[in-house]
């Protein structure tokens, strides 16, 4: 079985999940969309739940490699902020459709299959902003804090802005309140002693 039929699976997967939820998806409904055998939808995948993790992993992947893309090259410390959230913001905007599935659609109930991927796949990204934001913390551009309170504050206002775009709550795109996001991450995340002096 080739790559692209496990590819198409997954698109066909994407799009079905994205218009009828996972409940209402079907094996049937997905197979259409990619013009799939239903011999070749069991032989890439054992069940519709099966899909759904894969796919999750899919797109956690895609979006882990664009934040980590705005770490490249290595920024300061309020550029690293800006960066992060600026490609935060434009990921959800960009892949709409995925960013629905990561953050809206998916349940842990069925995600269950591939937590230890997705752990690992969690623990890559915090190791590569881990790499930049440790120096910074040392010689001071950073405050001390865990991995934990620095994403929740860096991303955090971010991802609620992006919920309501997401969920058609608020149609306006959120990158529309990346300065204010972005100097209020500044000033949680920096000593406002360094901010603005480097």
């Amino acid at each position: 079985m080739t790559a692209s039929v496990r590819d198409d699976l997954l698109a066909a997967g994407l799009a079905v999940f994205d218009r009828v939820g996972f409940e209402g998806a079907t094996v049937a409904a997905i197979r259409t969309k990619a013009r799939a055998s239903n011999g070749s939808f069991f032989h890439v995948f054992g069940s519709k739940k099966e899909l759904a993790g894969a796919l999750f992993l899919e797109v956690l992947r895609h979006y882990h490699a664009a934040v980590l893309a705005a770490l490249d090259p290595v920024p300061d410390a309020e550029q690293g902020i800006d960066r992060l959230i600026r490609a935060h913001l434009d990921w959800v905007v960009s892949s709409r459709r995925e960013a629905r599935y990561l953050f809206e659609i998916s349940r842990n109930e069925w995600g269950e299959d591939v937590r230890d991927a997705q752990r690992a796949q969690n623990a890559r990204l915090a190791e590569g902003i881990e790499r930049w934001r440790a120096p910074l913390i040392a010689n001071g551009e950073l405050l001390p804090m865990t991995p934990v309170m620095f994403v929740s504050q860096l991303i955090g206002p971010a991802q609620i802005f992006c919920r309501a775009f997401l969920s058609g709550r608020d149609r306006a795109d959120p990158r529309g309140e990346a300065a204010t996001l972005i100097a209020c991450a500044i000033r949680a995340l920096c000593p406002a002693d360094r901010i603005n002096k480097q």
